[in-house]
């Protein structure tokens, strides 16, 4: 079970777009760093663990040689081996990671691809004609979330559909992985946002699914769900119009 804890509040609210939320975790420092998408320009946050704010700051997409400022439509840390990057996306290209990926699009297709000096694609999975709007590789399982509110788990190697959930009523918004334990956070438009357990079986190698919690944010048009901790432990999530980060916590 988890509860609604300390909410963390923002200078603007979060822009309507998928997966707009994103969390770096740094026990060291005993520290929580948020990132959120608003228009041109991107919101930083560091909090404690019991939510506390402690700075906030804004990045702005470069300026082009276009009328209008460039809008920022991403905002995520990677985590390297050696180093962390903040990577901002915007409709003119990437503004300022050595790991196989998983790409998707607006029909639904699915890239695996192998990074190097230059990328190598290894599976294809065809679309459907839904849009996947938020997609996650973890050991091995791709997990996409698509706009008729499914969830489908997918072989990376082999691109074969293991399971297929009706996780949501609406179209989903943002998927995040719990890397240490399998943990599976989804958020659609239908302000459910729900926790659920990804295992394989050790005889048939099969990929087997337990949900573990719902969640209803009322009153709010999702955007963005991101797990605190690689626990699973704790999640947050922004909405469209809600000036603030929403923090919950198991109990």
């Amino acid at each position: 079970m988890f509860r609604w804890e300390r909410s963390i509040p923002l200078r603007g609210s979060a822009a309507a777009l998928c997966n707009n939320l994103s969390v770096l975790q740094l026990p060291a420092r005993n520290l929580t760093y948020f990132g959120v998408v608003h228009g041109p320009s991107a919101q930083l946050l560091s909090a404690a663990p019991e939510g506390v704010p402690l700075a906030q700051r804004q990045l702005h997409a470069k300026e082009g040689a276009g009328v209008s400022p460039p809008l920022i439509t991403q905002v995520h840390w990677c985590v390297l081996p050696f180093r962390v990057l903040l990577v901002l996306t915007s409709h003119r290209g990437i503004q300022d990671c050595v790991a196989d990926m998983v790409t998707a699009d607006d029909s639904g297709l699915l890239c695996v691809w192998r990074s190097g000096p230059e990328f190598t694609l290894l599976t294809r999975i065809p679309g459907f004609g839904v849009p996947c709007p938020s997609v996650q590789l973890w050991q091995g399982i791709i997990a996409a979330g698509y706009g008729n509110g499914q969830v489908h788990l997918y072989e990376a190697t082999t691109g074969n559909l293991h399971v297929q959930i009706n996780a949501h009523a609406r179209a989903i918004c943002a998927l995040d992985l719990a890397s240490e334990v399998g943990k599976l956070l989804s958020a659609g438009e239908d302000t459910f946002v729900h926790i659920w357990k990804l295992s394989r079986n050790p005889e048939s190698g099969y990929i087997e699914v337990e949900h573990c919690h719902g969640e209803c944010v009322a009153d709010t048009q999702l955007c963005g769900a991101r797990f605190c901790d690689s626990s699973g432990n704790s999640f947050a999530v922004t909405g469209y119009d809600l000036a603030e980060i929403r923090r919950f916590s198991s109990v």
